[in-house]
């Protein structure tokens, strides 16, 4: 209980220093009138103390809390990501499997801490039973762009994501009772290489890595943001069963995922012709922008965890 207060006690410390930032920002230098950077701030801020509380409720509620949310979060991802798919009439009884059967199965075996199933149960029989059901419906109209959408849908908003509470699951000698600490670790060093890219690319940004996707992610920010959010893991390695350059390399690996995942969802709303995936958080798009460097993080953190820490 003690770490958790102190976790939480930095979290909202930080916090509460950016809010008086841009209060004194807005002070003296919007002069209390609309200024479009310091009002993207603030409103980046604020959904920040809104996802932060509700993730230290969720914490409250131990197990049951953290796979309620992300259960919650999944369902949200993926209504943003359907909604943005091409999709027809005929795709109905699809994506209600997906909304209805295959998410709750998922996250239930997740909850039952049945690995052998929730790792396989999407990317096999979801992959396998969605053109079954979708191919009976006889429309053939671009059937394979939208089988495909669908099954990426399923498998990056429930799969991928289903990941992260299932950490709580992990056998780990030693470490019982504290795993909500691996979830925190993940989504603090993660969300963090995402902001401090985000800053050593607009002090210190003038190589794109990839103009055509992101035209805001230079060399610079992504080298300092990394390795800053890798000195980060390393100093929060007594939340996990890591040692400090273990906590580094695997903030390293899930740093360079993270960044990569964001390429690849860039990619896709390129393809969709879409700057955000909703509008859902003032300041942050849609629930998929928020979390789209953790999607492609997770799964590879918690396999390093579960072989690397587990009997």
């Amino acid at each position: 209980m003690t770490e958790t207060w102190r976790l939480f006690a930095g979290i909202f410390g930080v916090l509460i220093i950016a809010t008086v930032i841009a209060q004194t920002l807005r002070w003296r230098v919007a002069k209390w009138q609309p200024h479009s950077v310091i009002d993207n701030l603030t409103a980046r801020i604020n959904a920040w103390w809104a996802m932060v509380l509700l993730i230290a409720l969720a914490f409250f509620f131990g197990k049951g809390g953290v796979i309620v949310l992300f259960a919650l979060l999944s369902f949200l991802a993926l209504r943003e990501f359907v909604t943005l798919s091409y999709t027809r009439r005929s795709d109905h009884l699809a994506l209600a499997m997906c909304f209805y059967v295959a998410l709750p199965v998922q996250y239930a075996f997740v909850w039952i801490e049945w690995y052998g199933m929730y790792s396989i149960f999407i990317p096999v029989y979801g992959f396998l039973f969605l053109p079954i059901i979708a191919a009976l419906r006889s429309d053939t109209t671009h059937f394979l762009v939208r089988i495909a959408e669908v099954q990426w849908a399923l498998m990056l908003s429930v799969f991928c994501l289903s990941h992260v509470p299932a950490l709580v699951t992990l056998n780990i000698p030693g470490f019982e009772g504290r795993h909500l600490f691996l979830i925190a670790f993940l989504v603090i060093v993660v969300q963090s290489s995402d902001v401090l890219q985000y800053v050593w690319g607009k002090l210190f940004g003038k190589r794109k890595v990839a103009p055509e996707l992101s035209p805001s992610k230079t060399w610079e920010g992504l080298i300092g943001g990394v390795a800053s959010a890798t000195a980060l893991g390393a100093g929060l390695y007594w939340l996990t069963p890591f040692s400090p350059l273990e906590a580094a390399g695997i903030a390293l690996a899930i740093n360079v995922m993270g960044f990569l995942g964001g390429l690849v969802m860039s990619a896709i709303k390129r393809d969709l012709g879409v700057k955000d995936w909703g509008h859902l958080i003032p300041g942050h798009g849609g629930v998929l922008d928020r979390l789209d460097s953790v999607l492609f993080s997770a799964p590879v953190f918690f396999h390093i965890v579960r072989y690397g820490y587990t009997p």
